[in-house]
């Protein structure tokens, strides 16, 4: 089935801006989805990955190897040429094996030729791309404590049946789901770079608009996306420049200062607040094309940035996202 041309996503603003900054600069950290079902989460997230461009990783290697890759694990696909090849989306059913996430012994080849072979997971085939989990709040504990472990060390050791492998898995986290059927880890939440909050639209004419559009979409798709072809080229590109403009983007002291004070109005957790809102707006102001990155950039993304590492407070029952717009309101008017 044809994907759904990201352009033509409309009503979920905050999430295509997350999700683009997370293409800008994958440091972020990933990003957290919750909301009604039936809101294009997965939609969009499958839009992005299908949108970028092809990476060059070596040829047959199951790990998507880079340049980067061969060098430092040289008995992984060391020599293979380079080709091209999609960026990758992996989509983590609820009901998957650990076996199956972190990869295990291949037991056909191991019957055919008595040899010892490693079969790759989804952590491997997720390598330099995306791993998607839907309802991510119903993850069993076990398959959490694995995902903690690779997203901070960015590699997959696999310890079991005689088989020591250790391979390269850094990708992009992207989780959404229902906080009605049960809250996510708070270690895991914590983990995710950006939090988004999508809502079914309220608003009579944009329901009418995606009506039309999904409509248009399953009666022609390949014209749809043609008809959006354009659109997405200048997303494409949009990305292409920010990522050039990263690296020459550093905030100045003053936006570090409203960062830190901002973190602190708010009582946000420990310092990843900071770090993970500075990121994003740096990643934010290159996908806007500024010179500097500024509090205008801080603003906008802390709401994503913030919302899910406040503490709970039982005398102020205002919501995550009201009280980081208050402090906001108190702290730069």
């Amino acid at each position: 089935m044809a994907r759904f041309p990201f352009s033509a996503i409309v009503g979920q603003d905050e999430m295509k801006q997350a999700l683009l900054i997370a293409a800008v600069d994958p440091s972020v950290g990933g990003v957290m989805v919750f909301g009604d079902r039936g809101t294009g989460k997965s939609t969009a997230a499958r839009a992005l990955a299908g949108l970028l461009p092809p990476i060059m990783a070596a040829q047959g290697c199951p790990y998507g190897a880079s340049k980067e890759d061969q060098a430092r694990y040289p008995d992984i696909c060391g020599s293979g040429k380079m080709v091209k090849r999609p960026v990758p989306f992996v989509d983590m059913p609820l009901g998957a094996t650990e076996d199956r996430v972190i990869g295990s012994l291949d037991l056909e080849r191991a019957l055919r030729s008595g040899e010892k072979a490693f079969e790759p997971g989804l952590l491997a085939k997720a390598h330099r791309g995306f791993l998607y989990i839907d309802e991510i709040n119903l993850l069993e504990d076990h398959l959490v404590d694995l995902l903690l472990d690779v997203a901070a060390s960015g590699e997959n050791v696999v310890e079991r049946e005689g088989l020591s492998v250790r391979h390269p898995a850094k990708f992009v986290l992207i989780g959404s789901g229902n906080p009605e059927e049960g809250e996510l880890r708070p270690q895991l939440l914590d983990r995710f770079g950006l939090s988004v909050e999508v809502r079914t639209p309220k608003d009579i004419e944009v329901r009418i608009e995606i009506m039309r559009l999904v409509a248009a979409n399953e009666a022609d798709p390949q014209a749809f996306a043609e008809r959006w072809a354009g659109e997405d080229e200048k997303t494409l590109k949009k990305i292409a420049r920010g990522k050039a403009r990263l690296p020459k983007l550093e905030p100045g002291e003053d936006v570090l200062r409203d960062a830190a004070n901002l973190c602190l109005a708010v009582g946000a957790d420990g310092l990843r607040g900071e770090l993970t809102l500075m990121r994003a707006a740096r990643a934010l102001a290159a996908l806007e094309g500024a010179k500097t990155v500024t509090r205008k950039h801080l603003i906008v993304i802390a709401p994503s940035a913030l919302r899910h590492r406040l503490r709970r407070d039982v005398l102020d029952e205002t919501g995550s996202t009201a009280r980081i717009t208050r402090a906001i309101d108190e702290l730069f008017g």
